[in-house]
């Protein structure tokens, strides 16, 4: 097996170990002496792929961006002619993702914001970019944002442990920031005045 395979394996191996631990255990029981215990590398081939924990971190995020984008990018081209607002729609339906099976990946984003908030510099930037895109195709940009904050507070009470709602009860919500129709623009729902009658001279 060449290097670049060998390393390619390794790597797996430490990212699929760090995602057992986290699940099992935790993210403040992920150290580097533990992924090599249940992965079974060598330390020194784990410190070459993954110097510090930080690594193992920032490599267990971009597996959550790189797995939910391509999520994102399927219900677009799956669904997104259904909805007024595609992009919109693929952001309540990904993050509604996030949540529908408890992901490890997931929960080590919440591990990494107390390990090092300096590694959500990344996810920073795309959330940026994500708000760029839902303003500019709304109709009414601040309604699209309240729904995806909306979203985006279901998943983060969820992942923390403090939603008071049950699974069928945020299904419900997420269903209804899912329906345009639940959400009229200023465009559709605004209707012509009544004109005064004239008085009968």
């Amino acid at each position: 097996m060449d290097n670049p395979s060998r390393s390619e394996r390794t790597r797996n191996a430490a990212i699929k170990a760090a995602l057992a631990i986290i699940a099992r255990d935790g993210p403040g029981r992920l150290t580097l002496d533990a992924i090599v215990r249940e992965s079974g590398v060598s330390k020194g081939g784990l410190m070459h792929q993954f110097p510090s924990k930080r690594e193992v971190l920032k490599a267990l995020l971009h597996h959550q961006v790189e797995r939910f984008g391509g999520f994102s990018a399927k219900y677009l081209a799956e669904h997104g002619s259904k909805h007024a607002q595609p992009q919109l729609a693929a952001q309540i339906a990904t993050l509604r993702e996030v949540i529908a099976e408890p992901d490890p990946v997931a929960f080590a984003l919440v591990g990494a914001l107390g390990e090092d908030p300096s590694l959500l510099a990344e996810i920073k930037q795309g959330e940026a970019r994500t708000l760029a895109l839902l303003e500019a195709e709304s109709p009414d940009p601040q309604l699209a944002v309240l729904r995806w904050i909306a979203a985006r507070s279901l998943v983060h009470a969820t992942l923390l442990g403090i939603s008071p709602f049950s699974v069928a009860e945020r299904d419900r919500l997420f269903d209804r920031l899912l329906d345009d129709r639940q959400w009229p623009s200023p465009a559709r729902s605004r209707r012509p005045s009544p004109q005064p009658k004239r008085k009968r001279r």
